[in-house]
Formats: C-alpha cells, sequence, structure tokens
C-alpha cells in the first residue's frame, strides 16, 4: 500500500524505482518533494504517471521543441487513458482532478512545450539529489556526532513545546474546577444567607458552624485563585523560553540553511516542524487568554480585597498578548525565494520582462485564519528607505501583486500564499543614465517586501522581506549576478546589507572551494573532490610555499574571483568557472556524472599521476585558456630509453562537440604516424580503465547491417555515408596537435581512405573537410 501519498496505486515497477523509494524516506525529507509540485504540474500526475515519466528523455527535450511537443501530446494521452481508468472504476472525483490537471497543463504548457519539459525534468533532478542527501544522512546519521546533537537538540525543543502544551492544558482544568468551587460556594453562601434571614429553626450554635465551613471554602476558592494565577504567570514564563527558542535560534538556523540550499547547498528542511511548535505555542496562548477571560467572569461574581485575579489580570493579559504578537510576526516567512522558473538552479536573479515565483507561508497555522490574510508585494521598500548609494535603478512590479493566504495554496495544508506571475519592469529615467553609481548592475542588491495584517483579537501588522535580489536586463548577466548572490550569502546572513559591494568582504578559500563544489553537484550528480580543489585553489591564491599547500585559511578577494583576469587571460576565474559548468551539463552531463573526468588537473599533477602508467593511459581535463569551456585530453607513451612523452590535443569546444558526441571522438581518434597509418593511441581512461568499458555505454549505436534490397522500397540518395572522426599528425621532432579540419597531403588522405575501407578519395576528402 502507498499509504504515504493517500493512494491505493502502488509503484513496483523498476522503471518506477525513483518514486517509490521517495515514498519510502522520512517525512522531513517527503516536504522537500511536496515544494517541487505545484499546480503547474501537480503531485497526482508525477504519481499515476510516473512508470511513464521516468521513460521519457526530459533532459534532451529541454533543448529540442520538436520532442518537447511529441512528450506534451503524450502527456495529454497519457492522462486521458487515466482518466478512463478512473471511469471504470467509478472515481468521479479523481475524474475530476484529472481534468483539471490536464486544462492546467494546457493552460500553462500549450504554447512553451519546452518549459513543460524544463520542469519536469528538474524536478526529476531534484527527486535524485533528495534521495541522494537521504541516504547520505542515513549512512552517516550513527556517526555523525552533529547530527546527533541536532535530533536531541530537537528531542529537547519537542519536549518543552509538549510541556507547555500539557500545562496549558492542565490550566484550562484547574479554572473548570475553581468554577465548580466558585459555584458551590456561592450556592452555600446564599443558602446561609437565607436560613438566616428565615430563621429556619436552626440554633445559633449551627449557624455559627455553617459559617465557618462556608469560610473555609472562601478561603479555599482563595487559595486556588492564587496557584490559578501563579500557574498562568509560570506558564507565560515558559511559553517566553520556548518561544524565544523557536525564534532567535531554531528560526534563525531555518534561514540560514535556506541561504545555503539557495546557492546550491544541501536541500533545507524542517519548516514543517518549525510550525508545528508555532501553531502549538499559538493555541496554548490562545487558552491562556480564555482562561484569562473565564477568570474576569469569576471575578465578576465573586470581588473580594487582594483578590490575585483583579490584581493580576491586566499585567498577565498584555503580557500573552505580547508574547503572542510577537509569535504572530516572527511567523511570516518567505518559504521559497523568488526565481524564473527557467532557471531553478538560480534563485534571486530576476529578469526584467521575465515571469519569477515566490512562496510565503504563516507558521501559526491557525484554521480562522484560513483566507483573512491579504498580503502585498512591494518592491525595494526597504532599499529605497535605507539605501545610500547614489545610482541605484528602480523598477515596478508587474502581474497581480497582491493575494490572500490559505491552506488551499500548498499541499500539506499549511497557510501559504504563493505568487507565479510576477514580473519587474524598468524606470527609465528621461535625460540620464539608469545606472550611475558606483557598483556594476549585478552588484546591486534588491530586495522584494511582502505585507499583510491580522485583525484577530488584536490588529497585527506582518512583514517579511526576502533575500537581496540581483536584477538583470540581459540573460548574458546571468552569470555575473549569480557570483555576486552566492558571494553575499556565503559571507552573511543579514537580509538587508544592500551596500555590500561597496565594500565586499573577503572569503576564506575553505568556504569558496565548498560553494564551488556546491555549484557542480547542483546542476550534476557530482561535487568536485579535494584533487579539483586544490588545483583551483593555486589559481586563486598566492601560494608561499609552492603547489598544493593552499589554506583553508586563505582570503579570496572578490576582486580577485570575479573581476580581475587570470594570468595571461583576459576573463576572470568565475566566468572561467561558469562556463565549464555549462559546457559540462550541455555536453558531457554523463561522463562528468560517471566520474570520467579528472577535470581540473595542473599540467604537473597530469604528469605525475600518467608517468607511472601503461601506454595508451589517457585523462580528461578541461582547457585553462577557453571561457566558454573546453576540454582535451592527454595521453603517455614510452619512448626508446623507456622515458614517459606526454601527449595532448587541441582542446575541444563546444562547436566540435555539437557536431560529434565526445565519446565518439574518443572512440574515433587517430594519430597519423611517420608512415601515414593512423593508429588510435587512447587504451586505458586512468588509472587502468580499458577505453571501450568506460566509454562503450555512450559511443553511438553501431551500424546496422544492410537490409536485402526492396524493389518496391523508395530510392535512397545514392550518397555513401560518412561520418566526422579527430585526426592528429605526429612529427618526428615535434608532437603537433591538429584534426581533421586542418588539410592533410593526397597521400595521407588516400591511406586514410582505405583504412575507411573507402575508394573513394574524394569522399574520404570531403568527410575530413566537414
Amino acid at each position: 500500500m502507498c499509504e504515504a501519498w493517500g493512494s491505493t496505486h502502488c509503484i513496483s515497477s523498476g522503471r518506477m524505482a525513483q518514486w517509490y523509494e521517495l515514498q519510502q524516506i522520512d517525512s522531513k525529507f517527503l516536504e522537500q518533494v511536496h515544494q517541487l509540485y505545484d499546480d503547474n504540474f501537480p503531485m497526482e500526475i508525477r504519481h499515476y504517471l510516473a512508470q511513464w515519466i521516468e521513460a521519457q528523455e526530459w533532459e534532451h527535450a529541454s533543448n529540442n521543441v520538436s520532442m518537447a511537443t511529441i512528450l506534451f501530446h503524450e502527456l495529454l494521452a497519457q492522462l486521458d487513458d487515466q482518466y478512463s481508468r478512473f471511469s471504470v472504476e467509478c472515481n468521479f472525483l479523481q475524474q475530476h482532478n484529472i481534468q483539471k490537471s490536464k486544462r492546467n497543463l494546457q493552460n500553462h504548457f500549450q504554447e512553451d512545450t519546452i518549459l513543460m519539459a524544463m520542469t519536469i525534468n528538474n524536478c526529476l533532478r531534484e527527486e535524485s539529489k533528495i534521495l541522494a542527501n537521504t541516504r547520505l544522512q542515513s549512512e552517516n546519521q550513527m556517526s555523525s556526532t552533529q547530527t546527533i546533537v541536532v535530533m536531541d537538540k530537537q528531542k529537547e525543543l519537542d519536549k518543552k513545546v509538549t510541556g507547555v502544551k500539557n500545562t496549558a492544558l492542565e490550566v484550562e482544568q484547574n479554572v473548570k474546577n475553581l468554577e465548580d468551587m466558585q459555584d458551590e460556594y456561592d450556592f452555600k453562601y446564599k443558602t446561609v444567607q437565607s436560613r438566616e434571614l428565615e430563621h429556619s429553626g436552626l440554633t445559633q450554635k449551627d449557624l455559627e458552624q455553617e459559617k465557618r465551613l462556608l469560610h473555609n471554602n472562601f478561603l479555599t476558592v482563595g487559595i486556588k485563585r492564587k496557584i490559578i494565577v501563579y500557574q498562568i504567570a509560570e506558564l507565560l514564563n515558559a511559553i517566553e523560553y520556548t518561544q524565544n527558542i523557536l525564534i532567535n535560534e531554531e528560526l534563525v538556523e531555518w534561514k540560514r540553511r535556506q541561504q545555503i540550499a539557495c546557492i546550491g547547498g544541501p536541500p533545507n528542511a524542517c519548516l514543517d516542524q518549525l510550525q508545528n511548535w508555532f501553531t502549538c505555542i499559538a493555541k496554548c496562548l490562545q487558552q491562556i487568554r480564555q482562561q484569562l477571560k473565564k477568570l474576569e467572569e469569576l471575578e465578576q461574581k465573586l470581588a473580594y480585597e487582594h483578590d490575585p485575579i483583579t490584581i493580576n489580570k491586566h499585567a498577565l493579559q498584555e503580557r500573552a498578548q505580547v508574547i503572542f504578537k510577537q509569535l504572530l510576526q516572527s511567523s511570516f516567512v518567505v518559504e521559497r525565494q523568488p526565481c524564473m522558473p527557467t532557471h531553478p538552479q538560480r534563485p534571486l536573479v530576476l529578469k526584467t520582462g521575465v515571469q519569477f515565483t515566490v512562496k510565503l507561508r504563516l507558521l501559526v497555522n491557525l484554521q480562522e485564519l484560513n483566507y483573512q490574510l491579504k498580503v502585498k508585494t512591494l518592491f525595494d521598500k526597504d532599499v529605497n528607505e535605507k539605501n545610500t548609494v547614489k545610482g541605484f535603478r528602480k523598477f515596478n512590479i508587474l502581474g497581480t501583486n497582491t493575494k490572500v493566504m490559505n491552506m488551499e495554496e500548498s499541499t500539506n495544508g499549511s497557510l501559504a500564499a504563493e505568487f507565479r506571475h510576477l514580473q519587474l519592469k524598468e524606470q527609465k529615467n528621461v535625460g540620464s543614465r539608469s545606472n550611475e553609481g558606483p557598483l556594476i548592475v549585478t552588484e546591486e542588491l534588491h530586495s522584494l517586501s511582502f505585507e499583510t495584517q491580522i485583525c484577530q483579537p488584536v490588529i497585527v501588522d506582518l512583514e517579511t522581506v526576502s533575500l537581496p535580489i540581483v536584477v538583470i536586463s540581459n540573460v548574458n548577466q546571468l552569470p555575473s549576478g549569480w557570483a555576486s548572490i552566492f558571494w553575499y550569502n556565503m559571507l552573511t546572513s543579514e537580509t538587508k546589507n544592500f551596500s555590500f559591494f561597496l565594500n565586499p568582504p573577503a572569503a576564506r578559500w575553505s568556504q569558496v572551494s565548498e560553494v564551488l563544489s556546491w555549484q557542480f553537484s547542483s546542476v550534476t550528480k557530482r561535487g568536485l573532490n579535494n584533487d579539483q580543489l586544490s588545483m583551483l585553489g593555486e589559481k586563486l591564491l598566492v601560494l608561499k610555499s609552492g603547489p598544493n599547500t593552499s589554506n583553508a585559511d586563505d582570503l579570496i578577494p572578490w576582486a580577485k574571483f570575479f573581476k580581475e583576469n587570470m594570468n595571461e587571460k583576459n576573463f576572470p576565474f568565475w566566468l572561467w568557472i561558469e562556463g565549464i559548468l555549462e559546457f559540462v551539463k550541455k555536453h558531457l552531463l554523463c561522463l562528468w556524472n560517471d566520474g570520467c573526468i579528472v577535470g581540473f588537473i595542473s599540467k604537473e599533477r597530469e604528469r605525475a599521476l600518467l608517468k607511472e602508467q601503461e601506454p595508451g593511459t589517457f585523462l580528461l581535463r578541461f582547457s585553462e585558456s577557453s571561457k566558454e569551456g573546453a576540454i582535451t585530453f592527454t595521453w603517455v607513451e614510452k619512448s626508446p630509453n623507456g622515458e614517459p612523452l606526454f601527449h595532448s590535443v587541441e582542446p575541444y569546444t563546444k562547436k566540435e562537440l555539437s557536431a560529434v558526441a565526445f565519446p565518439d571522438i574518443i572512440r574515433n581518434y587517430k594519430v597519423m604516424a611517420a608512415e601515414n597509418i593512423p593508429d588510435n593511441p587512447l587504451r586505458y581512461l586512468y588509472p587502468n580503465i580499458p577505453k571501450d568499458m568506460a566509454f562503450g555505454k555512450y559511443y553511438s549505436r553501431p551500424k546496422e547491417a544492410p537490409e536485402p534490397m526492396d524493389v518496391d522500397a523508395p530510392k535512397g540518395t545514392g550518397y555513401i555515408k560518412t561520418e566526422l572522426i579527430s585526426v592528429s599528425k605526429v612529427h618526428p621532432s615535434k608532437f603537433q596537435t591538429t584534426d581533421c579540419l586542418m588539410p592533410m597531403s593526397p597521400e595521407e588522405y588516400a591511406d586514410l581512405a582505405k583504412l575507411m575501407g573507402s575508394e573513394d578519395l574524394d569522399q574520404v576528402m570531403a568527410s575530413c573537410s566537414k
């Protein structure tokens, strides 16, 4: 049974392993899964069509309009099939939900099927990361002291909140008992009064006895009142103490984790747990206010001098109100930071004219607040009020900038509001430049503020603000804007330091290296290892003790990371890394995920690794001279006297890899030796993996044998099929890197034609010339 997802449609197929495994993970990680899905692509579709969805090539469709369109219509057909199954089952509710989901998909993706493919591909990739994170935590849970400490802290806090809840229930019961005692006293008092007036035959002694008993009851009521007033005061102390831990520690830590998650770090969690604690405290405060009202009613029925209720009620009411107001104001948070759906791994960078989303949550989740809070969005409210930097651009918000918070906005019933269709438009200043300040465009920090008001039982103004935002007007500015975002969030937990880049602080290498690794792990399945980071550290740091001695506390200035060109290059360090990231994502993703690419390695380290290996051992590394990313391979041979010889080819860029896949280049690569005999020198991927074992699954499919001729079949083109290969030429005195784009002599082409199995020399030359 798939109880975690509220359905009897269980998942058992091997192709659906990812969705099935997600259903088994801990509830604190399920929250992250819930956040991946909304009305545009609801979880119901992911669940019911899990097998079909996981079998499609969404990554390829994200870059291919034709394929994306085909998958879009196939998805609609799958929904129709599911609707038919629900018809057979007479499941009216699910029929309705499927129809609604289909309409939403058509409305949102009909004109932009690429966006649909990107959305689903991102969901699958994020699911995979969540699973990887759960596995890692599961493996390390027993040995990780930090995890144990966190869990113990949460258990302790949970114990405090439960204690507060139980004490509030106890107070409520005590007030009920007091009411019963006071009713009993009131009845006896009136009875004694009546008998005294009516002279009912009681002796004076009996009457005095009843009065003494009545006085004892009065004293008991007074003592009970004192106990309850004291108990309420102590309960408020416990609530305030627990609430301070929630607001000043747990919520602060969650916000810091959110910053880290935004820049590629581990996914953020525990917001549902925070909501449970906040809501429990809020309900306890409501109970206290109700009991204070009840005590006020009891006071009106029985008032006397030095009554503890009369003396303390106003102070207790005011204190409960102040604590409740503070809790509400702290519970209004940005659950999901502003992000363009087209760039889910780059939140907080917004392009003018492009829609973005942002989601808010109130952690005090009370039913009476559902549909009562109207949230208004403001842009740069805090910047305009506090900013002292001249020249900041100004923007208007387009789209619906107000929304009512409701419990239907989220899949887990939290009180939320999600803005899905906001845009920014720059205000143009006539006759002057839009940016005249000391900061470049991508160093300007802006913010989104959100305001609402609670009117029950008192008026409370709520406000929260997003993390600082960078606004760009051209997609080419995205890498620079992203550098500003992760530098800020790496170094500070402030949310309103809009002048940060007037004097940006330097970062320790330990911080920079961790974030650099996150940049890879957030878009691939593999971050950077220590060797790769060591090479990058050498490029950024001025080392005093030779290579491989970068210190975790060495400082990296912002200008050196982002603005200053690398040695003898015309581009800075970060743009080099960004170019490689894009290059890997588009052309080398599978090889990177499999660990085939060493990537970042100095030439000295490269030779040290290869010199003891078998001849023909090679490794793959990124070029240091290409801003847009390039990859090369180096292999080792042995000279006649046994000395190692190292050869590297000219790096391959996106131009070459767009024409031929890199595994096919490695498979078909040839070197023209002195006798014009082409040979593939690549035999083992470092350290000793046979080339075909490492890359075989990524080779293009082998050519199929020609089928028998069918006289009725349409005629072919009459051309001989060709393929592009890479060829390098070795000179006796020097190793020169070329490829088939470089001209060879007719004799060399003739030899190559024989090896390619073709007698048509012109055809071979044409193939190479391409």
